[in-house]
């Protein structure tokens, strides 16, 4: 009962903050533990923190729901559900030591896994927010349902705290895969790995998680299989390649999802990183000649690129070509931002972008009429 009256006043105490913020228009930044700052705009305006909003609500392992504040530290929540042999199986990437869950539902970014299990958006079952206004509003429930007109419980992931600050959120979990491999394939063109995941992906495998990059001048592929026992060893046995040690290669599967792989730490000196987000039939893209790349994931749905700003508008129009988009994900440097208005023009050129803006803008002068909420994330995030 402590507890849950700290927790009260906590929120109140957001809640009337964002009131006062509200009516003479102060701009607020939301913020957890600030591991993704670097990503879009520099943002402006008095910090709000969710820190004090922390701890599981409720968690009912038989019944795979787990309620949390916002902001909880990822790690714990984790370090909480595998005690009991479950997981976030779209492995949230943990791009700071103290990421908190408020701050992976408000980024929307999910790991190596999320093209076989879905988005941080497909496990968020209802969530409680504090809008623009300062009103405390709970969207969706504990369970999965059918639901009229927005579900924005899940539009909320992704927002980057643009429409409201999450105070706690409803999650489905899942239980730990019971049989594990990655298999490697070396001297695999990129073209090959591609025809190979779409092949592989249309077929009764229990594929999770594909890793491409170049090593050494030479093609590697990466896959990981995930599921029963019998299912695992039935594909390795099938997909050939060379089978790796679980323990060995889990350091590798963790770097990957929080980006911390060599490939990424060894970034060229005023190359930024780039994020192409294309369908993963999408044939191998000829990138500008100044560009390094690509490291692909999600089956080939997700190429990461390095390159300089100046090449912001060739990889749009590569992206855009193939029915994707580019973002600009991190700066040259830490004194740099990752926004790019040549690119967002780009992106707001076609029918889709401006679409896509339009409702931006709709959905904030709904949630935050008077604007101050993470002002500016929008005009970055595509």
């Amino acid at each position: 009962m402590q507890a849950m009256d700290s927790a009260t006043r906590q929120i109140n105490q957001l809640s009337e903050r964002i009131r006062a913020a509200a009516s003479d228009r102060t701009p607020l930044r939301i913020c957890g533990a600030g591991s993704k700052d670097f990503y879009g705009l520099r943002l402006l305006g008095e910090p709000l923190s969710t820190r004090a909003l922390s701890g599981i609500v409720s968690y009912e392992p038989s019944e795979l729901v787990v309620t949390v504040r916002a902001g909880t530290p990822l790690a714990e929540l984790e370090a909480d559900l595998a005690a009991q042999g479950q997981c976030l199986a779209f492995e949230p990437p943990h791009l700071g030591a103290d990421s908190t869950v408020g701050g992976m539902v408000a980024a929307g970014l999910s790991g190596p896994s999320r093209a076989s299990v879905g988005a941080v958006r497909d496990f968020v079952l209802g969530l409680e927010m504090i809008n623009g206004q300062g009103e405390l509003l709970r969207y969706g429930g504990q369970v999965m349902k059918n639901v009229a007109g927005y579900d924005v419980s899940r539009l909320m992931a992704g927002s980057w705290g643009t429409l409201g600050l999450i105070t706690e959120v409803s999650l489905k979990v899942l239980p730990m895969a019971p049989a594990e491999a990655t298999l490697r394939f070396d001297d695999c063109s990129q073209a090959q790995a591609l025809e190979w995941l779409n092949r592989w992906g249309g077929q009764p495998l229990p594929l999770n998680a594909s890793n491409w990059l170049q090593e050494d001048g030479k093609g590697t592929l990466y896959l990981r299989l995930r599921g029963a026992r019998a299912a695992v060893q039935a594909a390795t046995l099938r997909l050939g390649g060379k089978r790796l040690d679980n323990d060995a290669v889990a350091a590798d599967w963790s770097a990957s999802r929080n980006l911390n792989l060599p490939w990424f730490q060894q970034r060229a000196a005023g190359h930024c990183l780039w994020r192409l987000s294309v369908p993963a039939t999408t044939a191998p893209l000829q990138l500008p000649g100044d560009a390094i790349g690509p490291l692909i994931d999600w089956h080939g749905a997700q190429r990461w690129v390095q390159a300089p700003r100046s090449v912001a508008a060739a990889l749009q129009q590569l992206a855009q070509a193939a029915g994707g988009a580019a973002s600009l994900f991190r700066a040259e440097d830490a004194s740099q931002t990752s926004a790019h208005s040549d690119l967002d023009a780009h992106a707001q050129a076609s029918p889709a972008g401006r679409t896509s803006a339009q409702l931006h803008a709709r959905l904030k002068q709904a949630f935050d009429p008077a604007g101050i909420l993470n002002v500016g994330r929008l005009s970055a995030h595509w």
